[in-house]
């Protein structure tokens, strides 16, 4: 008699026959979902792993963030394939994420027209069509090389010459081979649902969303967002640091902490820039709004750029806006009865505009202090008067939406965005998600000053996603100016700090899964001890410490 394993699928106990796909359980069973991945003790796996011992098992569909990612890895896969296939010297470049979709260039022979976006999907719907299987290998450093070389992606094989792992995940359709992603769905078929647009000089592949993955959401343009992209990412080409690569390079040959240097210096003169901008208008300027999602470094900034506006004879002042907390009775909760302190619902707007007015007008307010033990404001007798070389600096999620101020009139308020938008990419085709930088970000920082642990900030990031979707990127078009935060060189050091933090999650933890990916992400940097490097007012200093604005 065959003997079975037990395993827990969806909460049910079932007997299976050792080494069975989960995909062909998947079959077996006729889920109305469509599955295109699936975590194995906590880890998320490909549909073609085969169950070896007891385990506990999680269906993945593209209602998840783990399922849209697959989801997503899966269609740029197809996407480069068929483009290699329809512009044989072309070299495929994803550069970053803009609106529903990614924003990607192919440098070929002749530029890229609309009719060449045009030929490249259809033959993606071609290869969709005839369900090739995507098969994953676990191959030798060397022979993913000779095949990347072969292929003509000299950039994954000199990313791979700092790979510490001797095997790697590779995955093929036909006579295609990549390493986008560690987990993709097991054939073409899957993924029926995406549009490829032209968008000069290169296209957008949109994708659905999670809460609609059968339908692609129309386009919405995003234009001063591109152009931050643009001319961030143009000025890292020119310095030489394009991707993994180059920057390990650079590590291997000490040539690391003139880089770090120069890195700084470009974002001391953006602030410097938007600092002048405001000057140039003092009369006008009253207010200035810094909003961004978590972890951009939005407080650094905005002592930074206290500091400039200095230099330029002004003397602005900063007010919370946490001080204007509504009492615990009267904040709105979320949809699982928790108190929502991220809905602009939860701030006295009518208080804080009415102290605003009184300020810009010269008049004296006593501004109040929010007590967060028992959640109640209280008044302690802090005045405040402020001159017309005053600006009021304003740092809070809500600072975009106009709300917020609303009887403050549009010409008296600048807005900035913050946030830390990576240029930098793994590889030609696998770039970085600032959302993924972030979340690294807010671990060490989390760990550093909070006293939470990794496991703590993960389980929370969902929530904290939930907010930035709703309450700050609808209006980051509407900013005055927007600042990336983000800084080339950042994820190797923040490597020695965050891996001893990731690693402290076992798979008995929902969040391992999402530890794994993380240390790949960082496994691909070469570490960087150089903090004494790093300048103490950098805006990497609000995660690893040592800021000089730290009181």
């Amino acid at each position: 008699m065959e003997k079975k394993i037990s395993i827990c699928l969806q909460g049910k106990t079932l007997e299976v026959r050792p080494g069975l796909r989960i995909l062909d359980l998947v079959e077996e069973l006729n889920f109305s979902r469509v599955i295109v991945a699936a975590k194995v003790n906590n880890r998320l796996e490909s549909l073609d792993y085969r169950m070896k011992g007891p385990a506990t098992i999680q269906l993945v569909d593209t209602s998840s963030e783990d399922g849209m990612r697959v989801y997503r890895d899966s269609l740029v896969f197809v996407m480069i394939r068929a483009a290699k296939e329809q512009l044989p010297s072309g070299r495929v470049h994803i550069e970053h994420a803009l609106s529903n979709g990614l924003f990607g260039e192919i440098y070929a022979d002749q530029p890229l027209i609309g009719q060449n976006v045009e030929d490249i999907e259809l033959r993606m719907r071609a290869i969709i069509a005839a369900d090739r299987p995507i098969s994953k290998h676990k191959m030798p450093k060397r022979t993913a090389s000779e095949i990347f070389v072969k292929q003509g992606q000299h950039d994954k094989e000199q990313l791979i010459r700092y790979s510490r792992r001797e095997l790697l995940n590779v995955h093929s359709c036909d006579e295609y081979y990549d390493t986008i992603a560690d987990v993709m769905v097991p054939s073409t078929g899957y993924l029926q649902y995406f549009k490829l647009r032209f968008y000069l000089p290169g296209f957008i592949l949109e994708f659905p969303k999670r809460d609609n993955p059968q339908v692609i959401p129309n386009y919405v343009e995003q234009g001063k967002l591109a152009t931050v992209y643009y001319e961030t990412e143009k000025w890292s080409k020119n310095m030489g640091i394009a991707n993994v690569a180059s920057l390990n390079a650079a590590i291997s040959s000490g040539e690391i902490s003139e880089l770090i240097r120069i890195s700084e210096a470009y974002q001391e003169k953006k602030i410097m820039a938007i600092a002048d901008q405001i000057t140039s208008e003092r009369d006008r300027l009253r207010v200035i709004l810094i909003a961004g999602p978590s972890s951009s470094g939005k407080t650094t900034f905005a002592h930074r750029l206290s500091v400039q506006l200095r230099v330029n004879g002004l003397h602005p002042v900063a007010i919370s806006l946490d001080d204007y907390f509504l009492s615990r009775d009267l904040t709105p909760v979320d949809a699982d009865g928790n108190f929502d302190f991220e809905a602009l619902e939860a701030i006295d707007t009518k208080l804080f505009n009415e102290h605003l007015s009184k300020l810009i007008q010269g008049e004296s307010v006593e501004l109040p202090s929010f007590n967060f033990k028992n959640g109640e404001r209280e008044w302690r007798g802090h005045s405040l008067q402020v001159s017309s070389e005053q600006p009021i600096i304003i740092e809070g999620i809500h600072g975009l939406n106009d709300r917020l101020t609303a009887s403050i009139p549009q010409g008296r308020k600048f807005k900035v965005y913050v946030s830390a938008l990576t240029q930098l990419n793994i590889d030609d085709h696998t770039r970085i998600p600032t959302t993924d930088v972030r979340l690294i970000r807010r671990i060490i920082r989390d760990h550093q000053f909070r006293s939470y642990t990794a496991l703590n900030t993960i389980a929370r990031w969902p929530s904290v996603r939930r907010g930035e979707e709703k309450y700050i990127f609808p209006f980051q078009e509407d900013a005055d100016v927007m600042f990336n935060s983000a800084l080339g060189y950042e994820l190797a050091v923040l490597k020695k700090h965050g891996e001893p933090l990731l690693r402290t999650i076992d798979n008995k933890e929902q969040a391992y899964g999402e530890s794994r990916r993380l240390l790949r992400l960082l496994s691909h940097f070469q570490i960087l001890d150089v903090d004494k490097d790093v300048p103490c007012n950098s805006i990497l200093r609000e995660f690893i410490g040592g800021s000089c604005f730290d009181k």
